[in-house]
């Protein structure tokens, strides 16, 4: 055989060979950015792994907790590491859809309309203190969470690829908040908390410097293709039907336990999945088990199930522990 035609089946397998190493390389960094993240936001490694979860899955994030838990510092780090473009956006009880996508100014040297982005075109937006805002400036996420584009003026603009939004907000028992209505929370693939430190990380915390020197000097550990050809990793996880029919079984067994008000939807399930493939590449599998499930289901399940008239928050959360404790492993 000429070395002419042995030429592409050689580049063939150069390639083959090659893609599993970029493959294992882009895993490394991946997990250098969680690395890097935990440094900054002490004390906290299951909660940044769910966040990191949420990401490879394509997924936005909502983190509630009190003021001054590092919900801002988690937003900025993962920003940061990822290497993407970051725009945050105080909501306020004043804020207005314009100040969310942007508005077209007129130039008066041209006699034109010119449109001026809003701070929603960045690959990552912070919506801080979300419930802060009025249910018309939350609107204004709406398409732009479920589309990845806005329409202003009645023209549609296509946001940067990828494109996330993590969202604060502070326990609805606080003063001057607006809840976010069930249609919006939805868009969240996760709702994850921070809690207090526990009392060694709350030491090293004190210890160190301040957290915006820390995260001011974070390099770049992943690009924003990186991020994409991960996430498409991530879909390529393989889910067994045993597992397809554990998820069944949980989501089964939300809407007939009678502990919440409505059961998780089918969309909920195929969240349930992508979180699941996500939280099983994280740990370098190419497949998925009954704990990935587990470990995130509290994440999806906890904006969506509603608890009864008078329950509290904390008996929702129980009943979803309950839940997994209910639903055999296959």
């Amino acid at each position: 055989m000429s070395s002419e035609a042995s030429l592409p089946g050689y580049m063939a397998r150069q390639a083959s060979e090659q893609k599993p190493e970029d493959g294992a390389a882009l895993c490394a960094r991946l997990q250098q950015v969680i690395t890097q993240v935990n440094g900054v936001v002490l004390g906290k490694e299951h909660q940044v792994k769910l966040a990191m979860a949420c990401i490879l899955a394509g997924g936005h994030l909502l983190i509630e907790d009190l003021p001054g838990v590092g919900k801002t510092t988690l937003a900025q780090a993962l920003a940061r590491s990822l290497g993407l473009s970051f725009q945050r956006i105080q909501f306020t009880s004043d804020l207005l859809p314009a100040d969310v996508v942007g508005v077209s100014i007129f130039e008066q040297a041209t006699s034109t309309f010119r449109f001026r982005p809003g701070p929603v075109f960045a690959q990552l937006v912070l919506a801080d203190e979300i419930n802060r805002a009025t249910p018309k400036a939350q609107s204004a996420l709406l398409e732009a969470m479920e589309e990845h584009q806005v329409t202003v003026e009645g023209e549609t603009r296509v946001l940067p690829e990828p494109f996330f939004v993590i969202a604060t907000q502070n326990p609805s028992s606080q003063a001057g908040t607006f809840a976010l209505p069930e249609s919006q929370l939805d868009r969240f693939l996760m709702r994850i908390r921070l809690g207090y430190p526990d009392s060694r990380s709350e030491r090293a915390l004190l210890r160190g410097e301040d957290r915006r020197a820390s995260l001011a000097r974070l390099p770049a550990r992943l690009t924003g293709r990186d991020l994409l050809d991960l996430q498409q990793q991530a879909r390529a996880v393989h889910v067994s039907e045993a597992l397809l029919d554990y998820v069944q079984a949980l989501v089964s067994r939300t809407r007939q336990s009678g502990a919440f008000a409505a059961g998780l939807s089918p969309r909920s399930g195929l969240n349930l999945i992508h979180a699941a493939r996500a939280w099983a590449h994280l740990d370098s599998r190419g497949f998925v088990l009954p704990e990935d499930v587990q470990n995130v289901l509290p994440g999806i399940a906890a904006h969506r199930l509603q608890p009864l008239h008078g329950a509290t928050e904390q008996a929702n959360e129980d009943a979803i522990r309950a839940l997994l404790a209910d639903v055999p492993v296959p």
